[in-house]
């Protein structure tokens, strides 16, 4: 904590919801002039993201349906971390599930809040390299609709710029690497 700072005080915590992903609470605090108020916070355990690069360069991501945006999405694989697991285990587990590669090389490229007006998610970026494509296909879990696809950098930054629809992890993590993909 920084010097000087002086945390605000918890006055009432409520959970309204306990799910299978995450829990939405809101948390009753005086601050340090005093003043209350309340605050929502969607707890969230995490995620672990790849940033997956073949050998010729292109990146690997997968387009995939969110009900939250009524359509499909262009991410890269990712997924939530489990109670008491590793980011880099959830992300070597999620990103053969969800492309059907395997990576052999990893360089971790840092970690970020997703959305710290309103939840507490991190998400953890790594860069695969030293791609193997599985033989057998991905192995989707019931509720995903996912489609594998290949880019090039400059298509992804293409992509970007003209506003398709790509979350906003995969572009935090895109500009992440970006400085070793130059050096590929």
């Amino acid at each position: 904590m920084p010097i000087g700072f002086e945390p605000p005080q918890l006055l009432r915590q409520k959970l309204f919801y306990r799910g299978r992903k995450f829990n939405f609470e809101v948390n009753r605090l005086r601050l340090p002039n005093k003043a209350e108020g309340d605050w929502e916070c969607v707890r969230h355990p995490g995620g672990a993201l790849a940033v997956p690069v073949t050998a010729d360069g292109r990146l690997v991501l997968v387009r995939q349906y969110r009900f939250a945006a009524q359509g499909r999405l262009l991410e890269f694989p990712a997924g939530t971390v489990e109670p008491d697991e590793d980011p880099a285990a959830t992300i070597r587990r999620e990103i053969e599930e969800e492309t059907g590669y395997r990576a052999h090389k990893w360089q971790t490229l840092g970690r970020f809040f997703l959305a710290p007006g309103y939840s507490d998610e991190v998400i953890y970026a790594f860069l695969a390299l030293d791609l193997e494509k599985l033989e057998m296909p991905p192995q989707q879990d019931e509720d995903e609709d996912i489609e594998t696809v290949l880019m090039t950098p400059q298509e992804l930054e293409r992509a970007i710029l003209a506003g398709e629809p790509i979350d906003a992890k995969s572009i935090s993590s895109f500009m992440l690497a970006r400085s070793f993909l130059s050096t590929l």
